[in-house]
């Protein structure tokens, strides 16, 4: 596995990768970054891709501050640029929380070079209303070692991975120079926007010229299940899988066991009906 610097349309961010193989691109959440996908990475290595996670920017080690378009589409804008700065043709968008919810806008706007999508305990399947968006809001600017920690607890079931060492790592990289005027930003598009960027009738309209993939966390509370059983009730040719004992963040909660699911998903798709 290594990590390098990368600039995108003048915008710093930071790469995760590891082996090699038909590309799939790993799509963060709000307040995390690249490494957390670091376990399931090698996974998806050993099984023949090219696994590539990234800094959002305001997130991890890629710019923040001002300047940014902190947004749904912002993000997809950027993701959009990556894949040409990668010369990626074709790639397979793994997207957890507001990283899958960008992920959607991305294969819609390309849905030619995407090869498939999967949507990880994702936002943007149904609006949040304005009392859930005004408390999210307020939580984006508490980067407390406190906040940081419970949302850990929030979003994962294998508590061993809480360590001091994470909670202060995050710590210091959400508290770096410009992360509070990201996360401001960020605060200010929930409270004011995001509900404007739902992405049910995205899904739906890429369902069936697309393989879509749904992977939930049975115990997700930033997400119920219940939002991702209704979304998939509305499509046709997608699959849905419910992994028993993992939160928000199942990637992390059982990493073998996402990645293979994942790649069994691949498999399926070159295998045809």
């Amino acid at each position: 596995m290594i990590t390098y610097p990368f600039e995108v349309d003048g915008t710093l961010t930071r790469i995760v990768e590891a082996g090699a193989g038909p590309a799939v691109l790993l799509v963060h959440g709000l307040g995390t970054r690249a490494d957390r996908w670091r376990t399931a990475m090698d996974t998806l290595a050993a099984g023949g891709r090219r696994a590539i996670a990234f800094d959002l920017p305001g997130h991890g080690f890629a710019r923040k501050g001002a300047g940014f378009e902190y947004s749904v589409p912002g993000y997809a804008e950027f993701i959009s640029k990556l894949l040409d700065a990668l010369n990626l043709d074709s790639v397979a968008l793994i997207g957890a929380s507001l990283g899958g919810q960008a992920a959607t806008f991305v294969a819609a706007k390309m849905p030619g070079r995407i090869e498939s999508l999967t949507l990880v305990g994702s936002t943007g399947l149904t609006v949040l209303g304005a009392e859930t968006r005004l408390q999210t809001s307020r939580l984006l600017v508490d980067m407390s070692r406190e906040a940081i920690r419970t949302r850990m607890q929030r979003g994962l079931r294998n508590l061993a991975l809480i360590t001091d060492e994470l909670v202060e790592e995050d710590f210091r990289i959400n508290n770096s120079p410009g992360a509070a005027a990201s996360f401001r930003a960020l605060g200010g598009y929930f409270a004011n926007e995001i509900d404007d960027h739902t992405i049910s009738d995205l899904l739906i309209e890429l369902d069936g010229h697309i393989p879509i993939l749904l992977v939930w966390g049975t115990e997700d509370a930033a997400v119920p299940l219940s939002v991702a059983e209704k979304a998939f009730a509305r499509l046709n040719a997608a699959q849905f899988i419910k992994m028993t004992g993992t939160a928000h963040n199942p990637y992390m909660d059982q990493p073998d066991e996402f990645s293979r699911a994942v790649l069994e998903f691949f498999a399926e798709q070159k295998r045809g009906p």
